[in-house]
């Protein structure tokens, strides 16, 4: 049963760390896993970290789908470990993943899989792939209990590899439903999310990605609504997650998270992506980092 009251500070905010333990942290945890896009790897030092969630926003078809999946068969292609994938929207393709797969150039020369058939290394990756469809916030609390209840008896795993990645696509059209409308505890339950994600990433240490549509409104008035869809992936190595959340006008022709200030202060890191419609390149901007400042930019080709 997930306590539905709201958080205490301290679950909220964390606990304070001795410089030991910040260093113990950082060199024995805080390693990345690649999303296989060059210029992403290269803006966040390696790609998604350990222990933390990033988010990725965006417009829409601006590649926010396209690079979770990315991501999901990358490590799954490259043996890192299992990815679970979370679809509220639809929008995992198998086919999708098969033809990713496939490009990845250094795939099937690694050892062992160059004595396997072609269909029997797809496969054995695949393997490493589970996906579950959840349409509903209290569905989401189940699976993630779930999920850390196995991963402490250690019973999420594919031949010895455990969870490294987690993807939720997308999690605000879980949350859009009870923020605001007939669910009272909407916010708290909202915040429940972020608190189980943030205990997932750094007592698993999971990296968490998230991902944002950008959505304005006419400035006409203060009021805002959610967007229709939403995308979110976690990644863990043990976990990394990736969410994505949508953003919205503040009223001046700005845009704002649509779950507020609130959610807005759950990722460690937030990068924005937008898409050149007159050629295949994409731009991550980095809006939030630990360990940078924001502004930075690198271009990708966008996953075809």
């Amino acid at each position: 049963m997930i306590n539905q009251d709201q958080p205490s500070t301290e679950d909220w905010c964390g606990r304070f760390w001795n410089g030991m333990e910040l260093l113990k942290d950082v060199t024995e945890k805080k390693h990345f896993l690649p999303t296989g896009l060059e210029g992403i790897d290269t803006l966040l030092g390696g790609g998604l970290r350990q222990g933390q969630l990033t988010e990725i926003t965006g417009p829409s078809s601006s590649g926010k789908t396209q690079v979770c999946l990315h991501c999901a068969s990358n490590i799954a292609a490259k043996q890192m470990g299992v990815v679970m994938y979370l679809d509220t929207s639809n929008s995992f393709s198998p086919s999708r993943v098969a033809t990713i797969i496939y490009g990845i150039s250094d795939l099937f020369g690694q050892r062992g899989f160059e004595l396997q058939p072609k269909d029997a290394r797809l496969k054995s990756v695949m393997r490493s792939i589970i996906c579950e469809s959840v349409f509903d916030i209290f569905a989401l609390f189940e699976v993630l209990h779930q999920l850390e209840v196995s991963l402490l008896n250690d019973k999420v795993n594919n031949g010895g590899s455990k969870v490294c990645l987690l993807v939720i696509d997308s999690i605000s059209s879980l949350l859009a439903p009870i923020i605001g409308g007939k669910y009272p505890q909407g916010r708290s339950m909202m915040i429940s999310v972020a608190v189980i994600l943030k205990k997932l990433a750094d007592e698993h240490n999971l990296s968490v990605l998230r991902t944002f549509n950008l959505f304005r409104m006419p400035s006409s008035n203060n009021s805002y609504r959610m967007p229709s869809s939403n995308k979110v992936v976690f990644g863990i190595h043990l976990v990394t997650q990736h969410v994505t959340n949508h953003m919205v006008s503040a009223g001046n022709g700005a845009v704002k998270p649509a779950l507020g200030e609130s959610w807005k202060a759950v990722p460690h890191v937030r990068l924005m992506l937008s898409h050149e419609c007159q050629n295949n390149i994409c731009t991550a901007t980095v809006l939030k980092h630990t360990l940078m400042a924001s502004g930075r930019t690198a271009k990708f080709a966008a996953p075809s």
